[in-house]
């Protein structure tokens, strides 16, 4: 078991939440993992990470999987510039690799936004650190988990 999953499964028992992680065939789209699991492309929580350009961390954007982060309006919801994050930042500040960032269990804090389309499913599933491993999270624990704000940034 790799250590990105290892700490996403940490993190989850820490908090008390009791999942299965489900181990998928390559899983690195949204729409790779909602034909494995067999749910709705929009069941997908995908973690998007921008580099926020004022302060040069990057910031979580956890967006359904149907929807496409706008940069427009994520900058204004972030207060600031955004960039594209290289896979050096968001190693370094998640702990993951780009294809398996999960929404939660990062090495260090990062800021937190959450797409409302999220909020028309009771349940979601998300990335578990590696682009095999998938997670169920109730909408409530992983909103709480992630420490993610609630914001329109999608189009």
């Amino acid at each position: 078991m790799s250590k990105s999953l290892k700490r996403v499964r940490a993190t989850l028992e820490a908090a008390g939440i009791d999942t299965e992680i489900m181990e998928t065939p390559l899983a690195r789209t949204a729409a790779d993992a909602a034909t494995a699991i067999g749910c709705e492309i929009d069941q997908i929580a995908k973690s998007i990470i921008f580099r926020g350009e004022h302060r040069g961390t990057a910031i979580l954007f956890i967006t359904a999987g149907g929807n496409t982060v706008d940069t427009v309006k994520a900058t204004e919801v972030t207060g600031e510039a955004l960039g594209k994050a290289d896979a050096a930042l968001i190693r370094a500040q998640t702990g993951f690799a780009i294809g398996g960032v999960a929404p939660v269990g990062h090495i260090n804090p990062i800021r937190a936004f959450f797409d409302p389309r999220l909020s028309d499913f009771d349940a979601v599933w998300a990335a578990a650190g590696t682009p095999h491993h998938v997670f169920r999270a109730a909408l409530d624990d992983l909103l709480q988990l992630s420490g993610a704000q609630i914001s329109d940034f999608t189009s």
